[in-house]
């Protein structure tokens, strides 16, 4: 019955998750601890992954789940699972949308899932930097609050951002240069690469 199990589990976290990939985070945080498929471990290097390949993070993130789990018939069960919702909640308010449109109601739900989608979001990116940023294992075992620091990826994060700030303000040689974000995405993985993070 995992299989049932690896589906559900994933129509639960794509009817939730409003917001787009990064709202799936916080279900697969509570989905590790409950099923112990995967670990936090995991779900960072998945976002690394999921971030610098083509599609969806929310799709690439059960195809993985899926696969770990129950290989390519889990990774199909688990993405199917995940992108079930979002089709019957189309084909649902495709039919009366039209009928809706411009009722109150329907607009004051809208507006309310706006600041539901923003905490799932923030709360993805707090508990990404979490595991990206700081080393609790290492913490716990020493007790010393300089253990707790992964100084290394603090300075690459910080002299990403700074330069992404920089070039995106400033001129070199008369012209504007602003890089896409994917060429930071390459250099902070041929430093992870190399620094063996």
């Amino acid at each position: 019955m995992l299989i049932l199990q690896l589906f559900l589990e994933f129509f639960k976290t794509g009817l939730f998750a409003v917001g787009g990939g990064l709202a799936t985070l916080p279900f697969l945080y509570e989905m590790s601890e409950t099923t112990h498929w995967f670990t936090s471990n995991d779900i960072a290097d998945l976002i690394a992954i999921s971030e610098s390949t083509p599609g969806p993070l929310g799709i690439n993130m059960a195809t993985y789940v899926g696969f770990k789990t129950l290989g390519t018939f889990g990774g199909a069960i688990s993405t199917l699972g995940l992108i079930c919702p979002s089709i019957i909640i189309i084909i649902l308010i495709s039919r009366i949308l039209n009928a809706f449109r411009e009722s109150p109601l329907v607009q004051k739900v809208f507006y309310g899932l706006r600041p539901a989608s923003t905490a799932l979001i923030a709360a993805a990116g707090l508990g990404v930097a979490k595991i990206a940023l700081l080393q609790m294992d290492l913490y716990q075992e020493t007790g010393s609050l300089t253990d707790l620091f992964n100084w290394v990826n603090i300075l690459l994060a910080v002299i990403l951002f700074l330069t992404m700030k920089y070039l995106s303000t400033h001129e070199i040689a008369g012209r504007k240069i602003n890089p896409h974000p994917i060429a930071y995405i390459v250099i902070a993985a041929m430093v992870g690469i190399i620094l063996k993070l």
